[in-house]
């Protein structure tokens, strides 16, 4: 890489981290009283844990651990399965993701750099073997909060094609394009638009056994 383009890179990449800490900061500061009533609305409705945990592959496929609010009960012994968690999503846990407020915890990952506010969305660890050769790209950017799969129908998108658009992001990155989606996002959060694809509630897990 030349000069002039390492420097380019090396000052969007500057842009977005700073853009990242302000969003982060003043999101912390100013949605703290809805952060606290989520806190208790959970504690009350469906018991103690009120954050949900999970490591999730971020830049280079390091892992991190993303926030996120608790939407679903625990689950019964012997029900622990995605075929279950219909029943699990109460009708606080269905406000919650419709509304996006279930990712707002991540603004505290968004804060710690371990996303960004546009890239592809980190994914569970445990899916790192499934990826098939050029999905792999999505790991030379950070994982973001948003992104291209999302606005393209966040849950309505299957496989084959988030994947590819992950892919697509990373090979037409600017920060023209990052705009554009964050402008895309917002309709999408506030109509709750792709939250559930009619079959079932949450995204269907990343297939172990798929084409090379």
């Amino acid at each position: 890489m030349n000069p002039v383009a390492r420097g380019g890179a090396w000052g969007s990449a500057a842009l977005r981290r700073a853009v990242d800490v302000v969003v982060a900061s003043l999101g912390l500061l100013v949605l703290a009283p809805l952060l606290a009533a989520t806190a208790v609305a959970i504690r009350v409705r469906m018991g103690r844990g009120i954050l949900f945990r999970q490591r999730r592959l971020g830049l280079a496929g390091r892992p991190f651990v993303l926030l996120k609010f608790r939407t679903m009960h625990h689950p019964a012994p012997g029900r622990e399965g995605p075929e279950f968690d219909e029943f699990r999503l109460g009708r606080l846990g269905r406000l919650l993701r419709a509304s996006s407020i279930d990712e707002l915890p991540s603004l505290w990952n968004l804060l710690r750099g371990d996303v960004t506010l546009v890239g592809p969305r980190p994914l569970p660890v445990h899916y790192w073997p499934r990826y098939r050769g050029d999905e792999y790209r999505r790991f030379e950017v950070k994982p973001g909060i948003t992104g291209l799969a999302q606005v393209h129908g966040r849950n309505l998108v299957d496989w084959p094609e988030r994947l590819a658009l992950d892919v697509r992001y990373v090979e037409e990155r600017s920060l023209t394009g990052d705009l554009r989606i964050l402008a895309r996002t917002v309709p999408m959060v506030l109509t709750g638009s792709g939250v559930s694809n009619g079959q079932v509630v949450t995204m269907h897990a990343l297939p172990k056994d798929r084409p090379g």
